[in-house]
């Protein structure tokens, strides 16, 4: 997909998933992940993934130039805390925009929070992540994890034009060793990476989704 494609657009939702059943597993115990704490909660949901997509990151991780690793922020999503999430961020932008008819609010809400019956971090297959040096302080990336469209003026597209050449390059860092073992980004948010949900499916032409939306459990 060259053009940017985002969560709302029906190709994605028409996806047919077919999940294989892998478990969410805790990324903590493996070790060599470094896990941010900004999205912990009392569950430790954010830190699961499926297993396949964790052991892409692990692999990814040993592709990165010597100095550099992953800095892990959030994975497994429940389904619950992503329609808060998404209903939170459009209610923000109806306030804002109170011209703006409902397919707008939420093709507009989805360039951030994906839609929660199609998320993908609710089917445990999306990671936010970013890279720390050796002395596990955040690389300059062109903004903060988690910055919103709003708040960033755009910056927060992974190809935004307004970033600095150092941004831009450790983006570069970032997508090729996860690209190489077969993530895709959500081009809207350089700090999310996706493997086996809808959006993957339809970004390399699948066929189908490995993975669905499901409660942890």
């Amino acid at each position: 997909m060259n053009e940017i494609v985002l969560m709302s657009d029906p190709r994605v939702a028409a996806v047919p998933v077919t999940d294989c059943g892998e478990p969410l597993v805790d990324v903590r115990p493996r070790g060599s992940l470094a896990v941010d704490a900004r999205r912990a909660e009392p569950s430790g949901a954010f830190a699961h993934l499926r297993e396949g997509v964790l052991i892409r990151l692990l692999r990814a991780q040993q592709l990165l130039p010597d100095g550099l690793r992953l800095l892990f922020v959030e994975g497994y999503r429940p389904p619950a805390l992503q329609r808060r999430y998404f209903e939170q961020y459009s209610g923000t932008l109806r306030a804002a925009h109170p011209d703006w008819p409902a397919e707008r609010v939420r093709e507009a809400a989805s360039r951030y929070v994906s839609p929660p019956e199609i998320a993908p971090h609710s089917a445990g297959a999306a990671v936010d992540l970013t890279l720390v040096d050796a002395e596990g302080r955040e690389l300059d990336m062109g903004t903060r994890v988690n910055a919103n469209p709003e708040e960033s003026d755009g910056a927060c597209y992974t190809d935004a034009a307004t970033i600095g050449p150092e941004a831009r390059a450790n983006r570069r860092v970032l997508g090729a060793a996860l690209g190489a073992v077969g993530l895709v980004n959500y081009p809207t948010e350089w700090w999310h990476w996706s493997f086996g949900d809808r959006y993957w499916a339809l970004s390399t032409e699948a066929g189908s989704a490995l993975y669905g939306p499901r409660e942890l459990g």
